[in-house]
């Protein structure tokens, strides 16, 4: 049973959220029926409660999503409200569907797609991942926290040739050198509202780090949204060689870790959009002449699964006609699928531009 405050909360939020125009998946499949189905329900392991679900959505009328998972076990628990998010967002990726096993294919298959420079500006690969045996940040004490570093900046410290580089803890860490990874567009920052709803920033900045090796082309986030962010980025549009350096990294560092995962729904992360592959591939990109006719480019993004988002990511405008454009689908296909979707989407965009 879940106490006599958080249910008044939840109560009065869902209140809220109904009488809301918010467009969130939250409010759409948040029935009258399943809130009541769900609303007193814990997690047996950790006593998550649907409020530590929804919190951020039902404070956050603006989210797209509105919905974590504070522990594994809440996929299950809550998988009323869970299951029909996860198939809207995932284009289809029903309550009886299981995610295939995980299949990088042949490395070698993507190459530059843009070689002479004229759209591309940078391209990453990112999957998270989240240890087995630990529960996601709302739930995550300060002692796990610190555990998790601890095991994570040793196992990153290991690896050899282009990976290899230095670990930096945010506690303690020095301005100049905060400063000077933000500016490169690497360091994380306090403060997502989205996340803070979500009871995501406790004990901040405790267990937060980032790893990143001599070249700055692979970086992992430590304790930000997930356990782990492993992110293999570049200038230029070669997806090849991001693609083969961030594969090479996961099965690296998955050798000394054991990674969080499950029969249906694949990797386990902490928020369902994220799920399955956990792959996002991006580009960042400029298209002035799409950006003049968004409708044109909405409708190629939607025909390959694409998600066109603002110049600095969600919930931001683009700047200069430069859009961060990825794969929107992480669940029901490959890691190999998701990066061809977003490979064959960015070409036909590029035809289209060159074209206008």
């Amino acid at each position: 049973m879940v106490d006599a405050a958080v249910l008044t909360k939840l109560e009065e939020g869902f209140a809220k959220l109904a009488a809301s125009d918010s467009k969130s998946l939250l409010k759409k499949y948040l029935t009258k029926e399943i809130f009541d189905n769900l609303k007193e329900k814990k997690t047996p392991t950790f006593g998550s409660s649907l409020l530590d679900c929804i919190q951020s959505g039902l404070e956050n009328h603006d989210s797209g999503v509105g919905i974590y998972a504070p522990d594994a076990e809440a996929y299950t628990v809550f998988a009323d409200l869970f299951d029909p998010i996860i198939e809207d967002y995932h284009g289809g990726f029903k309550k009886t569907d299981k995610h295939p096993p995980r299949e990088f294919g042949d490395v070698n298959c993507f190459s530059n797609l843009d070689p002479n420079n004229e759209f591309i500006i940078s391209t990453r690969v990112r999957c998270g991942r989240s240890l087995q045996g630990y529960p996601f940040n709302p739930c995550l004490t300060e002692a796990q926290y610190k555990e998790m570093e601890e095991k994570v900046s040793s196992t990153l410290s290991g690896l050899e040739g282009e990976l290899k580089g230095k670990f930096y803890p945010l506690t303690g860490m020095e301005k100049a050198v905060q400063q000077q990874l933000i500016d490169d567009h690497f360091l994380f920052k306090e403060g997502d509202r989205f996340l803070q709803a979500a009871n995501a920033c406790r004990f901040w900045p405790t267990g937060r780090g980032i790893y990143h090796n001599d070249n700055k082309t692979f970086l992992v986030w430590c304790n930000e949204e997930d356990h782990l962010r492993i992110i293999s980025m570049q200038m230029g549009g070669d997806l090849g060689e991001v693609y083969r350096r961030l594969v090479s990294a996961v099965n690296e560092i998955e050798k000394r870790l054991p990674f969080s995962h499950d029969d249906r729904l694949g990797f386990l992360t902490f928020c369902p959009t994220n799920l399955g592959t956990t792959i996002r591939a991006s580009v960042h990109i400029k298209v002035p002449k799409l950006a003049a006719n968004k409708a044109k480019l909405e409708e190629v993004a939607a025909k390959y699964n694409l998600q066109v988002r603002g110049t600095r990511g969600e919930h931001t405008e683009a700047e200069g006609g430069v859009y961060d454009i990825s794969n929107k689908r992480r669940m029901g296909l490959t890691e190999f699928d998701a990066v061809k979707e977003m490979n064959d989407g960015i070409a036909e965009l590029i035809k289209l531009e060159k074209g206008m």
